[in-house]
């Protein structure tokens, strides 16, 4: 590589993409078309061009993801480099909350597991015990 080279404005899914954020490009531009990705706080485009400095807010899995461009890459390259072309912003997670679940097509809870489920939403009714009295 070349000095002039990480220095070109480059497009918003091909950096995406040559970053890791996205697997396939055509998954960043899909992104960019449904709204989860934006650059200085507005809607990005695919074609948009990012230069470093820019701020890009990417929303995966109901999370964002906050970045900042360090240089800007066009193809993938190896882990090492890619940790020196972004910087992650990314605010860590809260944990998330222990919900009950069951296997689809187990058919309606018994009474037991209906208990169960209200026990961990909180909603086990006031003043009684286990026992029932």
């Amino acid at each position: 590589m070349t000095d002039a080279a990480p220095m070109r404005p480059v497009r918003v899914d091909a950096w995406l993409w040559a970053v890791r954020v996205y697997k396939t490009r055509s998954a960043a531009t899909a992104a960019c078309r449904a709204g989860h990705v934006r650059v200085g706080g507005e809607r990005a485009k695919a074609a948009q061009l990012l230069k470093p400095g820019d701020e890009v807010r990417v929303r995966i899995d109901g999370f964002d993801r906050m970045l900042v461009v360090r240089q800007t890459i066009s193809k993938r390259v190896g882990a090492l480099l890619v940790a020196a072309a972004m910087e992650d912003r990314t605010p860590p997670r809260d944990p998330t909350p222990l919900m009950a679940q069951r296997d689809r097509g187990a058919g309606r809870p018994t009474k037991r597991e209906r208990r169960e489920i209200d026990r961990l939403r909180g909603r086990d009714r006031a003043g009684t015990d286990a026992d029932g009295d």
